[in-house]
């Protein structure tokens, strides 16, 4: 028996450092038969299982690594936090499972850090700021965690004292060049708000410059592969795709979609007001569909038989069903969905599809003051995120000439200059039945996943349209550029 398990371990471990989830979950599967009292066969288990995004069995793989004693119980609290909290919605249990790995190791970092980011995606700013300063006396350094308490200092109107402590702290020396960038963005963002915006402007440069610089050459953002993507979908999508027998599945999905930074958030809650919404928030679905199981994008599509789609429909709605049972419509806010509307079209034709945009500058400008990381490979140099701009635009254009009336475009500006008119337009687009926004239920502390949550959770105003003209000199190129790409 020893032998077996030890070569269906083996296997199994192959099997993950190949991205092979389900090859391994069998593996795996076989292997805890043997030996249940494995620990670290489970804990295996419930991380293949989650890359499947087989959620229940997951928790309970995780479990029973748990309950088998297994070592580091810790960061198994955490995982399960993580599923709870961002793929099921069950944030109360979420929050319990970070406890629990902080009953049994005070001295976790990623348990405080989660702790404060769940704190914040509930809108509790003080235990997010206990939190993060929990963290901040396990590692000072940490550039996550004070950059994140300096927002919400700066939301609670401490902006002053937020900038001292991180300029502080950057004279003093991060961590790492990781930790720089996050200091960097945190300070410009907080130097916006005080409204010292040449100061604000080169903090964020130099913040992206890092960024660029620690980003691995093949990650950076390619122009030329941009436009190869763009055209290589016009021509997998010429017309929209014959509806299937499947036509009414996804009639109460609510795909919204655009540039990052164009008011997604702010849109979604507010149609989450409808009592029919429920707000599914920043799904990750589609673009693991396609990484996972359509490479290469998009020609891979062309080779999908009916039953290939069949089960790449079915996939998707057993998520919704698990994440929302007996909802009537349900939003996936993924901006750059826009990229796959000719899928989604595809395997859900009543689908409606939910365009936000904004001011392109003041599109722009946003992107570049919030640090993506590795996650947005155009958002470290505007001259990029203008150029992307430019291709996000050409790829619209094709889906709203092929499918009309499906895509309602909410623009963002006009919104927050009237947004119960702004609102009762699109249910009505939707197909919603009618309901007066202003008197529909908001809920209390909606779980909100953006790094501009205590800004999508103020009163709704014009603040933001028109934030270019304060840095009107840093982005004048791109002004010029932008007029001439109108006039092209």
């Amino acid at each position: 028996m020893n032998e077996e398990w030890a070569r269906l371990d083996a296997a199994a471990g192959r099997s993950i450092g190949l991205g092979r989830h389900s090859e391994a979950a069998v593996l795996l599967r076989q292997a805890t038969a043997l030996r249940p009292d494995h620990a670290d066969g489970w804990f295996n288990l419930g991380y293949v299982l989650r890359q499947m995004r087989a959620y229940p069995e997951a928790l309970e793989a995780y479990a029973e690594a748990l309950r088998r004693n297994v070592s580091g119980p810790e960061a198994v609290h955490v995982n399960r936090a993580a599923i709870l909290s961002e793929y099921m919605e069950r944030t109360a249990e979420a929050e319990a499972e970070l406890r629990a790995a902080l009953d049994k190791n005070p001295k976790f970092l990623p348990a405080w850090l989660n702790l404060g980011g769940l704190m914040e995606d509930i809108g509790q700013a003080d235990a997010a700021a206990d939190a993060y300063r929990a963290a901040l006396r396990i590692a000072p350094g940490n550039g996550r965690a004070r950059g994140r308490l300096a927002a919400i200092r700066v939301h609670k109107g401490e902006a002053e004292p937020a900038i001292r402590d991180l300029e502080e702290r950057l004279q003093s020396g991060a961590d790492s060049p990781d930790d720089a960038a996050e200091l960097l963005f945190a300070l410009g963002n907080a130097l916006d708000a005080v409204g010292r915006y040449d100061h604000a402007f080169a903090v964020v440069a130099e913040a992206n410059r890092i960024n660029e610089s620690i980003r691995p050459a093949p990650r950076r953002y390619n122009r030329a592969a941009q436009e190869r993507l763009v055209d290589d979908l016009i021509a997998a999508f010429p017309d929209r795709p014959n509806a299937s027998t499947a036509d009414d599945k996804g009639a109460q999905m609510i795909f919204i979609c655009g540039m990052f930074r164009s008011g997604s958030t702010v849109i979604e809650q507010l149609l989450g007001r409808h009592p029919l919404v429920r707000i599914g928030g920043e799904l990750d679905l589609i673009p693991s569909m396609v990484h996972e199981r359509l490479m290469p994008y998009p020609a891979a599509i062309a080779d999908l038989t009916a039953s290939g789609l069949d089960e790449l429909r079915d996939q998707y709605l057993a998520t919704i069903r698990t994440n929302f049972p007996d909802a009537a419509w349900v939003t996936d806010k993924r901006p750059d969905n826009f990229l796959h509307i000719g899928l989604i079209k595809t395997l859900f034709p009543a689908a409606r599809i939910v365009h936000t945009q904004r001011e392109t500058l003041d599109n722009i400008l946003s992107i570049f003051f919030l640090n993506f990381a590795e996650t947005i490979n155009y958002s470290d140099r505007i001259e990029d995120a203008l150029h992307y701009v430019g291709q996000y635009r050409r790829l619209m254009a094709h889906w709203e000439r092929i499918f009309g009336a499906d895509i309602v475009t909410v623009d963002y500006d006009r919104l927050v200059r009237a947004p119960d008119t702004v609102i009762a337009d699109a249910f009505r687009d939707l197909g919603l039945p009618p309901v007066d926004p202003a008197a529909a239920e908001s809920g209390d502390a909606p779980v909100i996943r953006t790094p501009s949550n205590w800004k999508a959770r103020s009163a709704i105003h014009s603040q933001s349209s028109g934030r270019w003209k304060n840095y009107a000199a840093e982005l004048a190129p791109a002004r010029s550029a932008l007029t001439a790409m109108e006039r092209a």
